[in-house]
């Protein structure tokens, strides 16, 4: 395609005090014909990429924002992507990460996000019918993921674009980035057993969630190999009230047979279980090691000695932003998909 100035029509003066700007007023800025200035902002593969930032740069300096009601008539598309999450998420150190890293993922694309909230009580099914039936969105990022999720199942039947943060049974054919944890079940129960512990307890996520069973089935491996003691709390989880974790973690300190080792998937149970050992006089450290992973590198400020593995969740949301743009985009091509591995830091 010519992408060059039309020399009739020349570079015209920004819009006026008041104007609206559009893409009529960039094409007459630009000298470039309108059909031009608008596939340069969709970042067509047929524009060069030095008229793809001149157009760019005049968008940005006259503060033009499409007409997203025009943009669908024409196109059929939105240009929102909805992340749908539960209210129960941990804001302080997972979510919260994830959500700004699916805003960054998105920055200089024609897609805004949109979080979509349900709460405990309420249908989890209900926001994703909402979205992909009155279509509000191109597509859907979904976290909080089940081996065998009754939303992944319904968006792929709809053959609704979407990216999951974590893996099902299915995900060979579906977008997703997650993070190894059965492999980070293996490297904490190794870590703790290495410092001579032989009684160690996981304190699980939710049991109904994918990564939950992986890193049962990590430590379980590992335990079994090395001839260590190894057992699951078997109905308390990480994302209890850390009250709960307390009263749990408390009573199982005190009993005869107490562990001196934990596996912790989050940084405030982490925390709620140190607490409670300390209050009943044990020291992390000599008395018992704690093994956890976290977003945000905190815990070791709260108690040095703590062993974490990071989980780079800023990744997790850039990926899945691009792996759902390319799945609408570019509908026939393989999915996009990583799985991250942890890493235990030289200090450890």
């Amino acid at each position: 395609m010519d992408d060059k100035p039309r020399p009739e029509q020349g570079i015209q003066a920004a819009p006026g005090p008041g104007e609206r700007p559009t893409l009529k007023t960039i094409a007459r800025m630009s000298g470039l014909a309108v059909p031009t200035v608008s596939r340069a902002l969709n970042d067509a593969p047929d524009i060069g990429e030095d008229t793809k930032r001149r157009i760019k740069e005049i968008a940005d300096r006259i503060g033009y924002r499409p007409n997203r009601a025009g943009v669908r008539l024409r196109t059929g598309r939105t240009n929102v992507i909805s992340l749908i999450l539960s209210t129960e998420s941990d804001m302080m150190n997972h979510t919260g990460r994830l959500i700004s890293s699916v805003a960054a993922g998105l920055r200089d694309t024609p897609f805004h996000l949109n979080i979509t909230p349900y709460f405990p009580s309420e249908d989890p099914m209900a926001p994703l019918r909402y979205v992909v039936e009155t279509a509000s969105a191109d597509g859907i990022i979904l976290n909080q993921i089940e081996t065998h999720d009754a939303r992944v199942r319904y968006l792929m039947e709809r053959d609704f674009p979407f990216a999951t943060h974590g893996r099902t049974a299915w995900c060979a054919s579906h977008a997703y980035y997650d993070f190894d944890n059965t492999e980070f079940g293996r490297i904490a129960l190794e870590a703790l057993a290495a410092r001579g512990r032989r009684r160690i307890r996981m304190l699980p996520p939710p049991r109904g969630q994918n990564y939950s069973l992986n890193m049962i089935e990590g430590a379980t491996e590992a335990a079994r190999r090395l001839g260590v003691g190894f057992a699951v709390f078997s109905e308390t989880t990480a994302d209890h009230p850390i009250e709960e974790i307390e009263r749990v973690a408390s009573a199982c300190l005190a009993g005869s047979d107490r562990p001196d080792g934990f596996i912790v998937p989050s940084a405030a149970a982490s925390m709620a279980v140190v607490s409670a050992a300390e209050d009943l006089g044990l020291k992390l450290g000599q008395d018992f090691d704690l093994m956890s992973k976290e977003a945000t590198p905190f815990l070791r400020r709260f108690r040095k000695t703590l062993l974490t593995v990071r989980e780079d969740v800023r990744h997790a949301g850039s990926f899945l932003a691009q792996a759902l743009i390319h799945r609408i985009q570019h509908h026939d091509d393989p999915p996009m998909q990583r799985l991250d591995r942890p890493e235990i830091g030289d200090d450890h």
